[in-house]
């Protein structure tokens, strides 16, 4: 009998998780000190939550507003992926020129790996992260340390590896080809057409006076200190990202044709799909496509999902950045859209 209860038990357990609202499991991270930051959940083109919790500043109970830009990390190369597109679309680039055409100082080794490759991270460029940590680090800091080392990490279009220092490349050849800094381009081409007003790339002069403080689980502040961009170096807010999400989904940025390559996967040498597009991971199952990105960097990790079928999107940021299990959060979240 006893055996019996407990299976009664287990099920109504799994039948009241299953029930949640979308705002009842953002409100059970909260409680349980995993969330503090901001969230935007979309249904159907509806959106049916956007909202904050916590304080963008932990030491001074600095409350958080929607308007709080927070360091979205590699979000940001979905951007980068945009701009390049962009170029491509006014005919001033091709995805199958070399990127060495653009930026003089590519050591030799990276002469042939093209526009595309770097998009879908199949160039065999070595990425930098966790091996230059310095503060202030900047894109021509990574280029030198690329220089330094003994090629590439396998031949170009043979697998896939991610690396942040491919997209630091295309900052560079958008710099190059438009005559403009990397957030110029981004501002005028993106944020003020989509009057992302809330959003920045941030510089060694930019001041973001209210944005949110980084801090780790122990409410250690852990804040953003480098200078690079394309892999990264955007704050923005939820709202905003979602205002590009709809632009996306409106070909507002981009043409219908190069929308649906934006998400194409490349066929890798073995014959197999890749998992990446153009600055999205993709996922195609059930008769839907997904199209999503995660971040991460310093006290700030960020959540992008967009199911392109059924008009829900999931945008959560976050400024105490090991406390919130990512994909645990947005496992529990799907289950409540469907």
């Amino acid at each position: 009998m006893r055996h019996f209860y407990f299976i009664f038990f287990l099920i109504l357990m799994g039948c009241q998780t299953t029930s949640q609202t979308p705002a009842e499991v953002i409100k059970n991270y909260y409680r349980k000190g995993k969330f503090n930051g901001s969230i935007l959940i979309a249904q159907n083109d509806k959106v049916i939550v956007d909202t904050v919790f916590g304080y963008r500043d932990l030491h001074n109970k600095t409350v958080l507003k929607k308007e709080t830009p927070f360091y979205i990390a590699s979000l940001s190369k979905s951007f980068t992926a945009i701009a390049i597109f962009q170029l491509v679309e006014k005919g001033l680039l091709s995805f199958d020129n070399n990127a060495v055409n653009f930026v003089d100082n590519l050591p030799a080794y990276a002469q042939h790996i093209t526009i595309k490759q770097l998009l879908n991270h199949t160039s065999g460029i070595r990425d930098y992260e966790n091996k230059l940590t310095q503060k202030g680090l900047t894109n021509n800091d990574v280029i030198h340390w690329l220089q330094n080392q003994d090629g590439l990490a396998f031949k170009p279009g043979t697998k896939f590896q991610y690396s942040n220092s491919g997209y630091i490349i295309l900052s560079l050849i958008i710099e190059k080809i438009s005559g403009m800094t990397y957030a110029q381009f981004l501002k005028e081409n993106i944020f003020n057409s989509l009057q992302m007003n809330h959003t920045t790339v941030y510089e060694s002069n930019t001041v973001i006076s209210d944005k949110a403080i980084g801090y780790n689980k122990d409410k250690k502040m852990d804040d953003y200190y480098i200078l690079t961009t394309g892999d990264g170096g955007i704050y923005a807010t939820a709202e905003d990202l979602y205002k590009f999400d709809r632009a996306l989904r409106n070909n507002q940025l981009l043409s219908e044709e190069s929308t649906k390559l934006l998400y194409e996967k490349p066929i890798l040498e073995d014959g197999t799909h890749s998992e990446y597009g153009s600055g999205w991971f993709i996922e195609r199952a059930a008769g839907t496509m997904i199209a999503q990105h995660t971040g991460g960097l310093a006290g700030f990790r960020s959540l992008f999902w967009r199911d392109l079928k059924n008009g829900n999107t999931i945008i959560a940021l976050t400024n105490q950045g090991d406390a919130f299990p990512v994909f645990d959060f947005l496992n529990n979240i799907k289950k409540t859209l469907k």
